[in-house]
């Protein structure tokens, strides 16, 4: 009886070392590693799919339905399974197209399968690709390190075929949607693994260290003077609908799926831009507002919110000397006449006014300056052209260190400014011993 007891004492002691690495537990988050790419300003994750796994790159696209992957360059898995027509998986992904393949069964090419349209934003083109399910594993967190993969055994996505890839990042085999919908990633993770349907994106200023995407709830911690959990320190918004898709091919009725905010106003140094605010708010054709975007490296401009924005910070810095523009960018300053803050150059605010005067997303130099040349800082703003389907498009450089936590579930944005001022970036989350 003795020896029995020492057993199972000696049992218990393993399952506690192992723990939180190898335990089968539901995870109550999951986290991925997200790579800036330096050629292209893409957001690249790193995420494991098919039997036996494979570790993939696919680009970000938080405005994404679905995540696609070339199934074209030899895609293998002994558990992938196409989703056949009028099937509920067919119906989850709002599709009635309904298709066969007159060549040998393969991964992407079946018959009585249902069809969906994976699209690269990138090159604006859509295509008809085949709607799957396969096993996708990442690995779970308790907010402040990696643990064990956690698998969801019956993850749909969309095949596509090799052309897509085009202008993708170098390696990018495919895109991860993170819309909101109900085959967007974070939705399908929340509904596998039971947890809300929230998730928090912290995209890299730095080429050569991670950021990080979270799904789930917080804590999302990062390292720095302090163990800085940034889910403490939100401002929070409302999450619009754009009655419209602004997706490159669509169903009648069928809304967007990718994620607005109410911006009522423009301040640059404290100071209100005056603005057409009709072009501020979405009308009944989907046209106007303000989106967040991945795969936009720079914020863009509806042109005369352009002009207003780029003239109101030329005033606030009248004595900065100008140089000559560096494309994309229309307003550059000599950098050696710019000091410097905790939270980059030191430039005038920009503030994005949401519901109400007190609630704002404020940028900072870090934001809203791009190093353009030697000793040249430039407005990192670009004019987005007259009459675009969107007036104000939020891009990668604007978001980078500043964590943001998607709520689907209460349809809201919390919003964190620059974590610089904490002393602390989104290269900061521990992957030490991640798989």
């Amino acid at each position: 009886m003795a020896s029995f007891n020492a057993l199972l004492l000696f049992i218990s002691y393993l399952l506690l070392l192992c723990s939180p690495f190898c335990s089968p537990a539901r995870p109550r988050a999951l986290v991925l590693p997200v790579a800036k790419d330096a050629a292209t300003l893409q957001y690249v994750a790193r995420i494991r799919q098919r039997t036996p796994s494979v570790l993939l790159k696919l680009v970000v696209d938080l405005g994404g339905r679905y995540l696609w992957v070339d199934c074209d360059s030899g895609y293998v898995s002994s558990t992938y399974r196409p989703a056949r027509c009028r099937s509920a998986q067919c119906a989850l992904a709002n599709s009635n197209s309904c298709g066969d393949c007159f060549s040998a069964p393969r991964p992407g090419c079946n018959n009585n399968t249902c069809g969906v349209d994976p699209e690269n934003p990138i090159t604006r083109t859509s295509t008809t690709g085949e709607l799957a399910q396969d096993v996708l594993s990442l690995a779970s967190t308790d907010g402040s390190n990696p643990g064990h993969l956690a698998a969801d055994q019956n993850f749909l996505f969309s095949c596509a075929p090799a052309f897509l890839l085009q202008g993708l990042a170098n390696g990018a085999t495919g895109m991860a949607g993170l819309g909101r919908n109900k085959v967007g990633t974070p939705s399908q993770l929340a509904a596998a693994f039971s947890f809300r349907r929230k998730f928090a994106l912290c995209l890299s200023s730095s080429t050569s260290s991670d950021g990080v995407i979270f799904f789930g709830d917080g804590p999302y911690r990062f390292l720095g003077t302090q163990n800085v959990d940034a889910a403490q320190s939100l401002s929070y918004t409302p999450l619009l609908v754009n009655p419209v898709s602004t997706a490159g091919t669509f169903v009648r009725g069928e809304k967007s799926v990718e994620y607005f905010i109410g911006v009522t106003a423009i301040r640059v140094g404290g100071k209100a831009v005056p603005l057409n605010k009709t072009l501020l708010t979405i009308d009944k054709n989907g046209v106007g507002g303000t989106k967040i975007s991945t795969v936009t490296p720079y914020t863009t401009l509806e042109t005369s919110i352009y002009k207003a924005v780029t003239a109101a910070f030329a005033t606030a810095m009248a004595a900065v000397p100008r140089v000559a523009a560096v494309a994309p960018f229309g307003l550059c300053f000599d950098a050696g006449s710019i000091g410097g803050t905790r939270v980059g150059p030191a430039v005038p605010e920009v503030d994005l006014v949401l519901q109400s005067e007190s609630v704002y997303w404020r940028m900072f130099g870090a934001n809203t300056m791009v190093a353009a040349g030697e000793k040249v800082l430039c407005l990192g703003f670009v004019d987005g052209g007259v009459e675009p389907r969107t007036s104000v498009v939020i891009g990668g450089h604007q978001v980078e260190d500043n964590l943001l936590q998607f709520d689907l579930a209460a349809s809201r944005l919390g919003f964190s400014s620059s974590l610089l001022f904490r002393q602390t970036t989104c290269a900061n989350f521990n992957f030490t011993g991640s798989g």
